[in-house]
């Protein structure tokens, strides 16, 4: 293989530089909030970072109240005081478990909202609930009458502050994140919308298996160009919608790659790059170079994901639950396990975006639900961000090709994170050699 062949596919992604000019013209057009670059985002956002403050504000306040209710009383001193409410605790008189009822409060949405990120309401729905429930049992119960009237500072404080942290969560920080993921997104498409027209039309023979080549910046619907069958029902609709967004979120990952963050690589070159992703966290993108030609892996990786099982023993099955136009499909996978068996098997249900350019294949998808399969107590439920696989073409050697993984996915579970990370790597490095030998066994010539 000549060695110009390995310096143009590995050093550059085709159509890239279109892309980028696409992207900045419209960040151009946006308004100061619109979001920033995927490589420039930020890990959490602003108003997520001051709710973690004002929960951390929230422990160090009813600390210090209590401090001052520990040391209020004339007769004895803090340290006293502090003997007789935590040592010889009393549920009536002593006020050490409200202080407890903020450290639990600060650790689950810490926990929560910070290390895990949730964008869900059911952290904060425990948190006050469980406060609210004991705060006013204590009140009930408690001998405040017979003590002053600061004590009565303490539990009410609490009470607010809770409550007060709920709506900052309910009504700032996730409606907030959501009005900037909805801002990122149009501008994802915006700038795919914008790229230049640079291919032909090409015609469809109308069969899955051979996707429309999809048009560069055309501003028409492919799916009203009349080319197979239409998405007609309202699920199906939302199925090409998604992967639609999977799409353009791939391609924008793409057009990023300057901003991709080395991880390791293997003997044989395969390199695995990190990119954080607004609203989706990590990324990995795994990057080879494959002496095949790019339609043999656009066939088998590609095109035909139920034979995958086959060769591929990441996976243990794989099945098409309905085919929504030329373009669009859903499935069901299953991954084997992983780590040594730590990281048991998982099932996704994704929808995926399968498009042929000139210069690339693409396939793009994310998590989804379908009736045929819910969630099912033998495994674990998986959930997918945006992804796919791409098979770049060589302009000047049809025989080689570079092959582009990016995996963005949240095993569930209670696994350990940096145990994830190190399982993802390992098991795309596995996929490659897999994938490898595949064509070893269908190019004779290789062996």
């Amino acid at each position: 293989m000549p060695g110009r062949d390995h310096e143009e596919l590995w050093g550059s992604l085709p159509a890239i530089a279109s892309l980028n000019a696409s992207y900045s013209t419209s960040l151009s057009f946006t308004s100061p909030n619109m979001l920033l670059p995927p490589g420039k985002r930020k890990a959490i956002s602003d108003v997520r970072r001051t709710f973690c403050l004002f929960v951390t504000f929230d422990l160090l306040f009813i600390s210090l109240l209590w401090i001052i209710e520990l040391n209020i009383s004339i007769s004895s001193t803090i340290w006293e005081n502090l003997k007789t409410e935590v040592v010889h605790y009393n549920f009536r008189s002593s006020f050490f478990d409200i202080f407890l009822l903020a450290v639990f409060r600060f650790l689950c949405l810490q926990v929560g909202y910070a290390a895990l990120r949730l964008r869900h309401r059911w952290v904060i729905a425990i948190t006050t609930l469980v406060s609210s429930v004991f705060l006013v049992i204590k009140v009930i119960l408690s001998n405040l009458l017979s003590q002053n009237a600061f004590v009565y500072v303490l539990p009410i404080t609490s009470f607010v502050v809770a409550w007060l942290e709920t709506w900052f969560l309910d009504f700032k920080v996730l409606s907030q994140e959501a009005d900037d993921e909805r801002a990122f997104l149009a501008a994802v498409n915006a700038a795919c919308e914008r790229a230049p027209m640079i291919y032909p039309s090409a015609v469809s023979d109308g069969q899955f298996y051979s996707p429309p080549e999809s048009l560069e910046g055309s501003e028409e619907d492919p799916d009203e160009e009349g080319l197979g069958r239409r998405a007609v029902t309202a699920q199906e609709k939302e199925y090409v919608r998604q992967g639609r967004e999977a799409m353009s979120v791939v391609e924008q990952i793409l057009a990023q790659e300057e901003n991709w963050k080395f991880e390791k690589h293997n003997d044989v070159g395969d390199s695995v790059y990190t990119l954080e992703i607004p609203f989706h966290g990590k990324t990995f993108i795994l990057k080879a170079f494959l002496h095949s030609p790019a339609e043999l892996v656009y066939q088998e990786v590609i095109l035909q994901p139920e034979k995958m099982v086959q060769w591929n023993k990441t996976v243990s099955a794989c099945q098409i639950l309905q085919r929504i136009d030329d373009n669009t499909m859903v499935s069901y996978d299953v991954s084997s396990g992983a780590a040594g068996g730590v990281v048991s098997a998982r099932d996704f249900v994704n929808v995926r975006r399968v498009e042929r350019k000139r210069d690339r294949y693409l396939s793009a998808g994310m998590a989804t639900e379908h009736d045929a399969k819910p969630p099912h107590s033998r495994y674990v439920r998986g959930e997918n961000g945006p992804g796919g696989f791409v098979v770049l073409k060589s302009s000047s050697n049809p025989s080689v090709c570079t092959f582009i993984w990016v995996l963005n996915t949240d095993l569930k579970g209670r696994l350990p994170r940096y145990l994830i990370h190190q399982s993802l790597s390992a098991t795309m490095f596995e996929f490659m050699s897999h994938l490898r030998q595949r064509i070893t066994e269908l190019q004779p010539s290789l062996r």
